[in-house]
């Protein structure tokens, strides 16, 4: 009971500490598009989303960073971006780009709220599989196992 309650606690740190810092933020990790597990989208998106299991990362500050892929059907062209999800806050935050296999930092970015629909892939993302509530599922592991049950969501 100890541990629940410290563990409680820890939460509500993440999500009402005005404090509150992220961490640094690593190199963006490599990435492997043949690994990408798709995220189920709505019907009227033409563009594939997925998510490179490798990368997916939940920092102690409850952050959780990762390498999403954009595709489109039937062309070669794959576009990365390196990201991070603080569920906490519904927020999200792009860290780096790649359309060529080449990663630009993106300069001075903020965090944005996700249900702005500024990115229909996080918020689904973050949806199906990163959180859980307001806070990062337990394990990366639990993150990968709802990515691939596409299944039970209901649209």
């Amino acid at each position: 009971m100890g541990a629940a309650l410290g563990a409680v606690a820890a939460q509500a740190q993440l999500i009402d500490n005005p404090d509150w810092q992220e961490s640094a933020v690593p190199p963006p990790p490599a990435f492997d598009v043949k690994r990408a597990l798709q995220i189920e989208m709505p019907a009227y998106m033409t563009l594939k989303f997925g998510i490179d299991p490798k990368t997916i990362v939940i920092t102690p500050d409850g952050v959780v960073r990762y390498v999403v892929l954009g595709w489109r059907e039937g062309s070669n062209t794959v576009n990365a971006f390196y990201e991070g999800v603080r569920c906490a806050t519904a927020e999200y935050r792009t860290y780096a780009r790649s359309a060529d296999g080449e990663w630009r930092m993106a300069e001075g970015t903020d965090w944005k709220r996700i249900d702005e629909r500024n990115s229909i892939y996080t918020y689904e993302l973050s949806r199906q599989a990163l959180c859980r509530g307001r806070a990062p599922r337990a394990s990366v592991t639990d993150m990968v196992r709802e990515l691939k049950r596409p299944e039970i969501l209901l649209y």
